[in-house]
């Protein structure tokens, strides 16, 4: 029954890969040895991340999963030394020669994206894209169909996603839903497969989409994690199997009930457990935490605390919820697992890799036996801050992975996206703030600028229909 859900969702003729008989050998000879794993797979060391950290962006590395070339390109320029109103100009102008059709060259439109992507990452410019998102959008999705060099792709990729974070668009899925799908089961690099699968969960996320249409491409994303990579033709490639945990967990957490979907997606995340990446076994471990986390519910009022409940409530869990399913049919057996990660001791994985792997199955763990945990220790309490503007508690999964897909998207202009009144960020990943007239984002900036970051952060939205 789930295979043929599976089709009809997808309106693909395409089968999974049979994994029982070629997982082994596949894996043996895959592609993508484990990536280096940075402070994003330590996150959950028992210590608050100080001010510096946070003012950096620096709370998790995780964004050099599958976007890394971007990243590249951003650390070569301090994308906070501008003004706003330089940042603006350059933005439009880079809009003007993007939406050029005819006499472009290959590298000066990778010029003219890479203004772009950096501008939008920067800073919340919605509305010097106002009344003109369809133009670009259309242009953008152009390079990704062409495919003319890998670069121009991803950019153009990134673009897609950045567009749809910046200004609210409720026809944005709609334009670039088959152009995203094409790319990721068509493209030539498997690099552009995995920002792709980014862009997608991104546009689902922002661009008007319904809970319906996002579990058909959780099952879409599904097929890719549990076929290796296979079904979208990227057999064994870790930056592609590793998007797709991300995207589906990022999108698990805007769907209310997961009852019908958790039996497989935890059979399929266990299976990944076993790859011979650092960063898909732990991508695929923390979803598997997610799952267990969301087949708890808050208490209704009509309910009353029984016996039943006692087990799940003690030791920092949250007394509020209440168990409403089985996340999957065998805890025992995926403790088992978990528990062997979190104790790994052999040598062919390197210390680094180790210490992750340590770090990051101990908390999983812990939220499999007790879901209604979440990402609550006895020992600390993970926050981030913009200093002493505002704060939020990163206690639980779901927190944890929007966190890390919008730092994904959005690297070190979180904290500007935050402060200039994101409305998009505000609504996927709320959080608490003490002062809204603070002149800079950044620790002491202003006195280091010396005129820099002048305006005042205010908290707005721009919507693409509010401008009448």
């Amino acid at each position: 029954m789930h295979d043929n859900l599976r089709r009809r969702a997808l309106e693909s003729g395409k089968t999974t890969s049979n994994k029982a008989k070629s997982k082994q050998s596949s894996r043996t000879s895959s592609r993508a040895a484990s990536a280096t794993n940075s402070r994003a797979n330590s996150r959950l060391q028992s210590r608050d991340a100080s001010d510096d950290e946070d003012a950096a962006g620096n709370l998790s590395d995780d964004t050099n999963m599958s976007i890394n070339s971007i990243d590249e390109l951003l650390e070569s320029d301090d994308i906070n030394e501008q003004t706003t109103d330089v940042m603006r100009e350059e933005l439009t102008n880079s809009i003007d020669e993007i939406l050029l059709t005819k006499g472009t060259s290959k590298n000066s439109r990778e010029e003219f994206l890479t203004v772009y992507v950096r501008c939008l990452t920067a800073h919340l410019f919605a509305d010097t894209l106002y009344k003109r998102v369809g133009d670009i959008i259309k242009a953008l999705c152009r390079s990704v169909k062409a495919e003319t060099t890998e670069k121009e792709t991803t950019l153009a990729l990134h673009a897609i996603a950045l567009t749809a974070i910046t200004i609210e668009d409720d026809h944005l899925y709609d334009q670039v839903a088959s152009v995203l799908k094409q790319s990721i089961s068509d493209a030539e690099h498997a690099h552009v497969k995995a920002v792709a699968i980014e862009a997608l969960a991104a546009c689902l996320t922002f661009g008007g989409v319904a809970e319906a249409e996002i579990e058909e491409n959780m099952t879409y994303l599904l097929e890719i994690i549990s076929s290796d990579g296979e079904f979208v033709n990227a057999v064994d490639e870790a930056d592609v199997v590793a998007a797709a945990i991300h995207a589906y967990a990022f999108l698990a957490t805007q769907v209310e009930d997961l009852e019908a979907e958790s039996e497989d997606a935890v059979a399929a995340l266990l299976d990944q457990l076993d790859s011979d990446s650092v960063k898909v076994q732990i991508a695929a471990g923390e979803t598997i935490a997610l799952l267990y986390e969301k087949s708890y519910t808050p208490r209704e009022d009509e309910e009353s605390s029984g016996s039943d409940d006692e087990e799940d409530e003690v030791d920092g869990g949250d007394k509020s919820l209440v168990k409403r399913y089985n996340a999957y049919h065998n805890t025992h057996q995926v403790l088992e697992k978990i528990n062997s990660l979190s104790s790994l001791s052999t040598k062919s994985v390197g210390r680094k890799d180790r210490r992750n792997i340590h770090q990051s199955f101990a908390s999983i763990g812990l939220t499999v036996e007790k879901p209604s945990i979440g990402l609550r220790t006895n020992k600390s309490e993970l926050k981030i801050r913009l200093h002493n503007s505002g704060e939020m508690k990163v206690d639980t999964w779901w927190k944890m992975v929007r966190l890390n897909a919008i730092r994904r998207l959005l690297s070190g202009g979180l904290v500007n996206h935050y402060y200039e009144g994101n409305h998009q960020l505000l609504n996927v990943l709320p959080m608490v703030i003490r002062d809204t007239s603070i002149g800079s984002p950044r620790k002491h900036l202003a006195k280091a600028t010396k005129g820099r970051h002048r305006e005042q952060r205010r908290f707005v939205s721009v919507n693409a229909d509010n401008f009448d």
